[in-house]
């Protein structure tokens, strides 16, 4: 693939596929991770003389404007982190689009509102897909992939614009895809792998990939409880997906066979309800019990402190670790320690630390940790597993050609 430095940037429109893709809270960005890790990227061709051209998208609109997905306070935000003014289109191909595109001097930015404001964006027909492409290309001289977080989407602005103008991949990109590679392909052993998250079937694929690959996997979060439930054991009303149980158990056949060591919580923190995890409200039954000990009225928060000293120790020797998604509801104080303890067991070791995007790179900040102090924090959980999983992603694929 080639990078930024094989393009000759200088006084051309540079359209920049970002992932801006970050969460918000009354109109306020809570975490500004994916904007703080593309802004080297679009930093590199402004200095280049550059006119850039940042798209993204935000949420899930569906396909028409939608006020509460406007990009526009990411272009606030996006220009304090450049130290510069960043133009904010108010759509994305239409009449403010080019004008704010043709009103760019050389090393100026704008950013579009949200590509998702247009059906064509994520259209399944191709031909829908590749008019909109074609009035996206119209916008610029040159295309740059730098939204990791979105190659894995077979969408206008990732997989079909490359292929209508000279093409290179960011710097987050070309990071991302060296990191990965360092976790199939260069792989330092031990090899360990915590996954949480509330789902069994959204780790399938990876699971199934990792069986041949990790020495030792790790499962925390709400995808717990169906391993558990699998084993016999009584998980009251915590999150369950019972039609995983015949998949479950054959990965613990699998990884029993091929010498790969299956670490579930020995010890759980329940409640009767789910917590306010706006308000942080006190949660008066709190308690910890074994993990085969749960009562059919209460439901799995959090791992308890015996399986958060377990999973230390199993991380203790780890040369290289994995983590996608938290052990518990961290958005909570209650519930939340768990989190915390496999985040600062990653911290202590001297492993080669990568945290698989989404909802576990948010609990990394958000919980206080110094996320400079791992690894390597990726952009894109779901583009991260669907990598892990070898699949071809259509945005990598696009910008190999």
């Amino acid at each position: 693939m080639k990078t930024i430095e094989d393009l000759d940037v200088a006084g051309k429109r540079v359209f920049v596929r970002a992932d801006l893709n970050v969460p918000l809270s009354d109109g306020r960005i809570t975490d500004d991770g994916r904007i703080r890790a593309v802004a080297p990227t679009i930093a590199k061709l402004l200095q280049a003389g550059a006119k850039v051209i940042v798209a993204s998208h935000l949420g899930r609109p569906k396909g028409e404007p939608d006020p509460q997905f406007s990009l526009a306070p990411v272009a606030v935000r996006l220009g304090e982190v450049l130290g510069t003014s960043v133009a904010f289109a108010a759509d994305t191909v239409g009449d403010s689009a080019k004008a704010t595109v043709a009103a760019l001097a050389d090393g100026e930015v704008t950013l579009l509102e949200n590509l998702r404001f247009n059906a064509g964006e994520t259209a399944k027909d191709d031909a829908e897909r590749g008019v909109f492409a074609d009035r996206l290309a119209e916008l610029a001289d040159l295309y740059v992939g730098d939204g990791f977080g979105a190659v894995h989407r077979k969408h206008a602005s990732v997989f079909d614009l490359p292929a209508r103008l000279p093409h290179a991949v960011g710097d987050l990109i070309a990071t991302e895809v060296a990191v990965l590679k360092r976790l199939t392909e260069e792989v330092e052993r031990p090899y360990v792998v915590v996954l949480g998250g509330s789902k069994v079937s959204d780790k399938v694929g990876v699971i199934d990939n990792l069986l041949g690959k990790a020495d030792r996997i790790l499962i925390g979060g709400g995808m717990a409880y169906t391993f558990l439930h699998a084993l016999g054991h009584e998980v009251g009303i915590s999150l369950l997906q019972k039609d995983q149980v015949p998949v479950v158990l054959e990965y613990l056949e699998r990884a029993k066979a091929g010498g790969v060591e299956f670490v579930l919580p020995v010890d759980i923190a329940i409640s009767a309800s789910f917590p306010d995890t706006k308000t942080h409200a006190p949660v008066e039954d709190f308690e910890v019990v074994d993990a085969d000990s749960i009562p059919a009225d209460k439901e799995g928060l959090d791992i308890g402190p015996k399986t958060r000293e377990l999973f230390a120790a199993k991380l203790a020797d780890a040369q290289t670790v994995f983590w996608n998604g938290p052990v518990g509801v961290f958005e909570h104080p209650a519930f939340a320690e768990g989190t915390k303890a496999v985040a600062a067991a990653l911290l202590a070791s001297d492993a080669f630390t990568v945290v698989g995007g989404g909802d576990s790179a948010a609990a990394v900040r958000i919980l206080g940790f110094d996320e400079t102090k791992f690894g390597h924090i990726s952009t894109g959980g779901g583009a991260s597993l669907e990598y892990l999983e070898g699949k071809t992603l259509p945005g990598l694929a696009a910008l190999e050609g």
